[in-house]
C-alpha cells in the first residue's frame, strides 16, 4: 500500500454504532413487513384448501353422504349453521344421503402425538354407537412410522365399525373385542393418540347428541352443503 492509499484509508471513518442500529432495525423492519405480506396473501389460501380438505373428509368418514350440514352445540342443543355463519361454539357435520335420511355425524379432534399435534376427524353412527370411519387431517409423525396412522389402510380399515362402548382401547395382538384396535408395529405411540383423540371427543360430543331417531333433519335451501363432484373443480378424495 502507497503512501497516498494510507492517507485516504486513514481518512476514512467507522461508521457509528446509531447507523448499524439503524440499518439493522431497518432491515428488519422490511423483512417483518414482506412475511406478513405474504402471510396476508397466503392465508385465505391455506384456509380454503383446509375447508375444502375438511368438507371432504366429513364425506369419507361418514359413507354414503350426499350432503352436510354443520351444526353448533348452543343452548343445550344442536342448532344448524348457514355454509358462511362463524361462531365460537362447539361444532360437528351431520351427514345425509340423497334422500335426506341422516346416516351419521363427523366429529374432529386433535391432541399430542409422537412428535406433534395430530388433528383428525371421524364419523359416529348414534343408532349403532359406532365409529364408522377415520381421517387424519394434519400430522407430522415420523415419516414411515407414525405416519402409518393414515397411511396404514388396515389400521384405517379398523375404524369402519368400532364401538364406542366401553371406551376404545389399543391392543399388540389382534383381538375380536368390537372396541378394540390393532396398533401399528413401531407406531405404537402415534396409533395411541388416534384412540384417545377419539376417546376424549366422545367424551365431549355423546352425550351432548340427541336420542337416535332425533337427530336434526336435513338442510334446506342453501343452508346445506353438496358432495363436491369433479365438475366443479372440487372432486371429492383430494386435500387432505
Amino acid at each position: 500500500m502507497n503512501e497516498v492509499e494510507l492517507t485516504i484509508s486513514a481518512g476514512r471513518k467507522e461508521p457509528g454504532s446509531l447507523r448499524l442500529v439503524f440499518t439493522l432495525a431497518l432491515a428488519g423492519m422490511l423483512s417483518g413487513l414482506a412475511v406478513a405480506g405474504v402471510y396476508q396473501i397466503t392465508k385465505p389460501i391455506i384456509d380454503a384448501n383446509k375447508a375444502r380438505a375438511l368438507r371432504e373428509a366429513v364425506f369419507e368418514v361418514v359413507p354414503g353422504s350426499a350432503q352436510l350440514q354443520r351444526l353448533a352445540f348452543r343452548d343445550g342443543r344442536l342448532v344448524p349453521l348457514g355454509r358462511d355463519e362463524t361462531t365460537t361454539d362447539p361444532v360437528l357435520y351431520a351427514g345425509y344421503d340423497a334422500e335426506d335420511n341422516f346416516l351419521g355425524y363427523a366429529i374432529d379432534g386433535s391432541g399430542p402425538g409422537y412428535q406433534d399435534i395430530i388433528h383428525l376427524i371421524y364419523g359416529y353412527d348414534p343408532q349403532r354407537r359406532r365409529v364408522i370411519g377415520m381421517q387424519v387431517l394434519e400430522s407430522r409423525e415420523t415419516p414411515g412410522l407414525g405416519d402409518r396412522i393414515y397411511r396404514d389402510e388396515a389400521f384405517v380399515a379398523q375404524f369402519s365399525s368400532l364401538a364406542v362402548e366401553p371406551a376404545i382401547t389399543v391392543v399388540k395382538e389382534e383381538s375380536e373385542a368390537p372396541n378394540a384396535v390393532d396398533a401399528i408395529t413401531g407406531a405404537t405411540i402415534s396409533s395411541k393418540a388416534v384412540i384417545e383423540i377419539i376417546n376424549a371427543a366422545n367424551g365431549r360430543w355423546l352425550d351432548r347428541l340427541p336420542p337416535a331417531g332425533a337427530e336434526p333433519p336435513a338442510p334446506e335451501g342453501k343452508r346445506g352443503e353438496p358432495m363436491p363432484t369433479s365438475d366443479d373443480g372440487d372432486a371429492a378424495g383430494e386435500g387432505s
